[in-house]
């Protein structure tokens, strides 16, 4: 590690200490060091391992916010370790009046476990911030770009990623509740640009956003059905619950299917031809 920076050092430390376990990832044995190799940690993270390797020796030292949020939730970081790596990278701390994409490890830990359900995490603005393995064998890894294109008000209002598998929900009153969540977000926080930007540009591309946003309507989330068509194991209906994650603005999406049903056993096929991917 000789010439390697502060933030290099740290990210080798944390990686060296995070057991493969405890991220869902097995233990095959034979490693020459403890915790995770560079290339588990670039592919929980959505990295390239050379990226990795950079990062650490030192040769690439100007991460942005969004890679090291990814960092910080592939390593299980604390809020004051993801802070620490923040000042490291020469970044701005996410304030207060900032919508936070950190996931407690507790939530994380949710995701690495329920390996049989569908699970996706958004923050206050329905930002995707990530999500478990069957969740992308359902619905395709999102798109690499982050914004709009993660958002999944976007997704409802203006259109969904391309590739996605057609998703047909029923129940009317989804996107009022999505309309009332930007709208209780843009309460709490008002200087957030991100935010701003996406309800400004939501309201110029959809009317119906527009409309219901003007209307003044107030909805809420209340469990749905959705019928996800998928080109591999066919039609899927499933049960799709909303979790809110005590003391953050997380929102926590489950997809579940009663067992026994011909939908729980398209699901468990689509993790196995999932892994296989």
């Amino acid at each position: 590690m000789t010439g390697s920076t502060d933030l290099g050092r740290a990210l080798h430390a944390w990686r060296d200490r995070t057991k493969p376990a405890e991220v869902g990832l097995p233990d095959d044995g034979g490693r020459r060091a403890p915790g995770l190799r560079r290339e588990e940690l670039a592919q929980l993270a959505g990295l390239s391992v050379d990226y990795i390797v950079r990062l650490e020796q030192g040769r690439s030292t100007n991460p942005s916010p969004q890679v090291l949020s990814a960092l910080a939730r592939a390593l299980r970081l604390t809020m004051a370790e993801r802070e620490h790596l923040f000042v490291l990278a020469g970044q701005a701390v996410p304030g207060p009046g900032q919508i936070s994409d950190h996931v407690p490890a507790g939530v994380q830990r949710l995701l690495d476990r329920l390996t049989g359900t569908p699970l996706s995490v958004y923050d206050a603005a329905w930002n995707l911030i990530t999500w478990n393995r069957l969740w992308a064998a359902l619905f395709g890894n999102p798109p690499a770009q982050r914004g709009f294109g993660r958002n999944a008000v976007w997704w409802s209002f203006v259109e969904p990623p391309a590739g996605y598998p057609q998703a047909v929900s029923r129940e009317t009153g989804h996107r009022a509740a999505f309309v009332s969540d930007l709208k209780a977000a843009s309460a709490r926080y008002p200087k957030d640009a991100g935010l701003a930007a996406l309800i400004d540009e939501l309201r110029a591309r959809s009317e119906d956003f527009a409309a219901l946003w003007d209307s003044g309507v107030v909805g809420v989330h209340e469990p749905l059905t959705k019928t996800v068509r998928h080109a591999s194991v066919g039609e899927l209906t499933l049960d799709c619950d909303i979790l809110a994650a005590l003391g953050t603005d997380l929102r926590i999406m489950a997809f579940t299917a009663a067992e026994g049903s011909e939908t729980a056993e398209r699901l468990r096929l689509l993790e196995v031809v999932g892994a296989q991917v």
